[in-house]
């Protein structure tokens, strides 16, 4: 099949309305990591923190019916989890790698077993409501703005608004202004009068609180169902978009999209027969994720004191 034939006008437009969708996730992720780098603290628990509130949220949906306190659960969840990891990062100054990679490891375990608890060992997937589309008059009627940009859910708004909210705190207020001095130097910072240990367990909070809101996002706006692997690598594409992005919000944004244009290119094209192994569209995303990380996309400063215990004399 020619390409001619496959990128029509039509296949164009969904292909962009589901990569916007796709990015929603993933970039809810990052915006709370880069507080949470942009402190020093490297989180690389978002992945279980997003299973865990991917589970909160469908079995608080579930038993309630109401997606918005199934999204409240996550969000309270995904803090919880924050708690004992910033704990862990700042308090007890433990290896924020090794954390991380353990608490995922964790994370797994506590969502697969938690789910087939509270199913009481149902075999049956069980369906949730979701949040629907949500039309906009005038606007979702727009000729392809329309379906790319304004039939999407709650979710993915929220998640908008929340980019431009993030960027006005980080640069534009005095606790970003602090945040981002305890990243690049702690001891000036706490010289100053800035508490490192406060502010670095508010970056983590942030991180904990959005990574859960993004396992929501998967669950309530996309699947309505749970499954183990419903993550599938999602929070370390988020960390890629934090490097990616260059630890600032408006930019992880576009990264974000072009994660979710990688993401929802292999999606669209499997529909066609194509010469090509499914493997390797399925790839794409994963792809774009080491690129980001190894460097050869540009390279990018980290905050000075990223990963750096502090101690303070």
């Amino acid at each position: 099949m020619e390409l001619s034939q496959i990128f029509t006008a039509a296949f164009v437009v969904t292909w962009l309305a589901a990569a916007l969708g796709l990015a929603g996730p993933v970039l809810l992720a990052s915006l709370g990591e880069i507080f949470g780098e942009r402190s020093g603290v490297l989180n690389i628990g978002i992945e279980g923190t997003m299973l865990l509130g991917a589970l909160a949220s469908f079995l608080v949906t579930f038993y309630t019916g109401s997606p918005w306190l199934g999204l409240a659960g996550a969000l309270a969840t995904g803090v919880l989890v924050a708690l004992l990891l910033a704990w862990m990062y700042v308090t007890v100054r433990a290896s924020q790698v090794v954390v991380g990679i353990v608490f995922n490891t964790l994370a797994l375990g506590l969502a697969s077993y938690g789910y087939r608890l509270a199913m009481g060992g149902q075999t049956q997937v069980q369906k949730i409501p979701m949040f629907g589309p949500v039309y906009l008059p005038g606007l979702s009627d727009l000729p392809a703005l329309g379906p790319i940009l304004f039939e999407h859910s709650v979710m993915f708004y929220l998640t908008a608004a929340l980019v431009l909210a993030a960027g006005y705190l980080l640069y534009r207020t005095r606790f970003g202004l602090n945040l981002r001095a305890v990243g690049e130097n702690p001891r000036a910072a706490d010289t100053a009068g800035i508490s490192v240990v406060r502010m670095r367990y508010a970056g983590v909070l942030f991180s904990g609180a959005t990574a859960g809101m993004a396992g929501a996002y998967l669950v309530l706006a996309q699947l309505g169902i749970f499954r183990d692997n419903l993550i599938a690598g999602r929070g370390f594409i988020a960390l890629a978009i934090v490097i990616f992005g260059r630890w600032n919000p408006y930019l992880a944004a576009a990264a974000a999209i072009i994660f979710g244009i990688a993401d929802a290119l292999q999606l669209s094209l499997q529909i066609f027969q194509l010469d090509l192994p499914a493997q390797l569209l399925l790839s794409l995303p994963y792809l774009l994720t080491i690129l980001a990380m190894s460097g050869l996309l540009g390279r990018s400063l980290s905050p000075t004191a990223l990963m750096t215990p502090y101690t303070k004399e």
